[in-house]
């Protein structure tokens, strides 16, 4: 039986992007596909709780929308377009937006550390950037990414920085999204072991003001908190 595509009947540019985004996993697909193109098998063990069926269905549909390229052989994966790449603001803007809803984790909820990398794309501010050029590095779990700040821009770069570091953050991906979600404050993440930093404290300030994790006028002195 042919999958019937619903949509809203509106004459609305919402309602039409939902028509294409808006049913179940469609926006988790776009997530993983935004860190890099990912074979069927790897989309399956990234999205625990999507039955085999149902991705394939999302991924035909997005294909046929011109959201994602199919891979030509086995060896390629999915891959957005230039149109598909165009989502990469509105899902990070309702990354951050979400990351108000979020409770305390349970067992039951599955978290990734490369879904870090995409939490602190979100969680940059680039109004609250210095004008110091520097990098932070950041390791959750086994995955590694930085931020540069050059001339006032800060990027998110995926691995590991090529030059020295201004800072360097270790953590686990649990502790990353609860500290985004201010859930759990830097100091006391530092306080229980569960984060270290280590590089220059003026840095470390400067890498927690951009992300949101401090007010730009003051904050918690993370030096005195176990950064070294």
């Amino acid at each position: 039986m042919s999958h019937v595509r619903r949509n809203y009947g509106q004459y609305c540019g919402l309602a039409s992007a939902l028509d294409v985004v808006g049913e179940r996993w469609t926006l988790l697909i776009i997530r993983e596909l935004l860190l890099g193109p990912r074979r069927y098998g790897e989309l399956l063990a990234e999205l625990p709780g999507i039955g085999t069926n149902l991705l394939a269905e999302r991924l035909k549909s997005l294909v046929e929308m011109g959201v994602l390229t199919k891979p030509a052989s086995r060896d390629q994966g999915y891959e957005l377009t230039e149109f598909g790449r165009q989502l990469r603001e509105p899902v990070l803007m309702l990354a951050r937006w979400g990351m108000s809803f979020l409770g305390a984790p349970d067992d039951g909820q599955e978290v990734r550390p490369h879904w870090g990398f995409l939490a602190v794309q979100a969680m940059i501010d680039p109004d609250r950037a210095s004008d110091v050029d520097e990098v932070y590095e950041f390791h959750v779990d086994d995955v590694v990414f930085h931020i540069s700040v050059d001339q006032g821009v800060p990027r998110a770069i995926e691995g590991p920085a090529t030059g020295p570091c201004s800072m360097v953050a270790r953590t686990d991906a649990r502790t990353f999204v609860e500290i985004g979600a201010k859930r759990l404050g830097p100091f006391e993440a530092l306080a229980s072991g569960r984060l270290t930093l280590s590089g220059d404290p003026d840095a470390i300030m400067r890498s927690s003001v951009l992300l949101g994790l401090i007010p730009a006028a003051g904050g918690v002195p993370l030096s005195a908190a176990g950064a070294r």
